[in-house]
Order: structure tokens, then C-alpha cells, then sequence
């Protein structure tokens, strides 16, 4: 039986090798690789039932969680992560002209973002133009002697290499979500949930993260987003570290949070993974 991954397409994008490596951990049975534009495409398909898996960016160790994903798997509750992934992220600057010449930089808006103290003292008269991927972009400059696209040295092809590695941090990487509509895993050393309060009240968070702490679960990331119904009503995601000690207490998460809360999604527990 086919299975069919949705990820940030077209061919050539990070995300393309983190889809890769994740259906080679998961052991997917037959993966088919279906690109889509846009990290919101790439959510709905899957909660559309056009595909059985997606692979997606969920958090970058430079520039913070992936706005788009955290909004897109909030809307969507019947979706769990089943297997996450480090991607060590290493840009390259490629162009079919020279790097004295280019007065355009091209690529996916989180990658301009982790090159940005480079390509201002590099090409400082450069303007940024924002793509939906970086293999997008690269595709966009082919041919071009005045523009240059940021993404993977892997990709180039034809283009020249003007520049490698260019993102400003050395250690840059980008943690990648394995997606499904199945059922949660009751395995795995990492879990995570996103929950909205019932009061936007002094206190009303700590009581909440109170309940966490008194279940002995420690958080590895915290991150708010806006409800977009109100200002000053946010949504938080929160990632917890579980163990053979506790894996137990978080299966009561949802009862403890549950009268403070109004609105709890439990994305599941799986295993993470890094790729040297």
C-alpha cells in the first residue's frame, strides 16, 4: 500500500530530505513524495485526506517556532506527530551570475532570516524578495545575472556557488514534524500539546504550567501565538520530555488542565531524532 507524504515542495527544498529521512525512521510503507506550495497546503492535504502523512518545519534554532505550522496544526486537531527531526541547515548563495552583480536575493522568508547579518555585510544593497520555498526561489534566478537565490548547495544544479555556508549561525538547524491522522502513539521520548485558557486573568498561565510541574513533566519549549479572535488571547504550545518515569503522568495531562483550559489539542508522543 502507498503512502503518500506531503511536504514544502518543489524537488530540491529542505524539507524535501527531512520528508526523506523521516519516512526511512517511521518505515513507511512504499512513501510517495507529493510537493505542495505553501506550508498551509502542506497541512491541509493531509486533513483533507489527499495524502497520509506531511512532513513540516516546526522550529528553527535561529529564528524560533515556524509561525505558519504552529497556526495550521491549531485549526487542525485531529492531526498527531509521529516522529520529529533535527536537519542540521547549512545556505548556500547560488546565482548564474557573480556575486558583484547581484542586486536581488531570493528565498523561502525563515532562510533570508538566518542569513541576514551575512548578506548585509556581503551585498548590503541587495533587496530580500520572499519565495514559498527555497527551492522555488533557486528555480526563480535560473538564467539570471542580478539574481541569487539562498537554499541548499544539493539544489544548485546549474547555478554557480557565489557563497557556502552563508547563514549567519554555525549551528543553525530546523526541527522537522512527522505528521499523521492516526491514532497516538503511547511511545516516545518527547510529547506535545497546545492548549488556550479559559481566563485571561493574573496568574491564569502559571496555574496551568503549576499543573505541568506538579505531574513532574519537564517543558523543553513554550511558545504563544494569538488566538486571532481577540487581542491578548494567545494559544500555547509546549513540548515535554518524557521518560519511563512519567509517561504515565502525562496521560493525565489533559484532566489536570482540562477546568482551566478551553481548549486542549494532544499532538501525541514520539521519538526525536537528530541526522549528524
Amino acid at each position: 500500500m502507498l503512502t503518500r507524504v506531503a511536504y514544502l515542495g518543489p524537488k530540491g527544498t529542505y524539507a524535501e530530505q527531512a520528508a526523506k529521512a523521516l519516512a526511512e525512521l517511521e518505515k513507511l510503507d512504499s512513501p510517495v513524495f507529493s510537493p505542495c506550495k505553501g506550508l498551509r497546503s502542506v497541512v491541509d492535504n493531509l486533513a483533507n485526506n489527499l495524502c497520509e502523512a506531511a512532513v513540516v518545519p516546526i522550529e528553527n534554532s535561529v529564528e524560533g517556532g515556524v509561525t505558519t505550522t504552529l497556526d495550521s496544526l491549531w485549526r487542525h486537531e485531529n492531526l498527531f506527530i509521529h516522529r520529529a527531526l533535527v536537519l542540521p541547515i547549512k545556505h548556500s548563495l547560488m546565482s548564474s551570475g557573480s556575486i558583484s552583480k547581484i542586486s536581488e536575493v531570493l528565498s523561502h522568508p525563515q532562510a533570508i532570516a538566518q542569513c541576514s547579518q551575512w548578506l548585509n555585510d556581503n551585498i548590503p544593497n541587495a533587496v530580500h524578495l520572499p519565495t514559498n520555498s527555497t527551492a522555488e526561489a533557486i528555480r526563480m534566478v535560473r538564467g539570471s545575472l542580478f539574481r541569487a537565490a539562498i537554499g541548499s548547495k544539493d539544489a544548485s544544479e546549474d547555478l554557480n556557488i557565489l557563497a557556502y555556508p552563508i547563514n549567519d549561525i554555525e549551528g543553525n538547524c530546523t526541527r522537522f514534524v512527522l505528521l499523521s491522522k492516526n491514532n497516538i502513539k503511547v511511545d516516545g521520548n518527547k510529547a506535545s500539546m497546545a492548549f488556550s485558557l479559559k481566563s485571561n486573568s493574573p496568574g491564569a498561565l502559571l496555574k496551568a504550567l503549576n499543573c505541568i510541574a506538579n505531574l513532574g513533566l519537564n517543558m523543553s519549549r513554550i511558545e504563544s501565538r494569538p488566538s486571532k479572535r481577540e487581542l491578548g488571547e494567545y494559544v500555547f504550545f509546549i513540548d515535554l520530555d518524557l521518560n519511563n518515569n512519567n509517561k504515565k503522568d502525562f496521560e493525565n495531562i489533559t484532566k489536570e488542565l482540562s477546568p482551566l483550559c478551553n481548549q486542549i489539542i494532544n499532538f501525541g508522543c514520539y521519538f526525536g531524532s537528530e541526522v549528524d
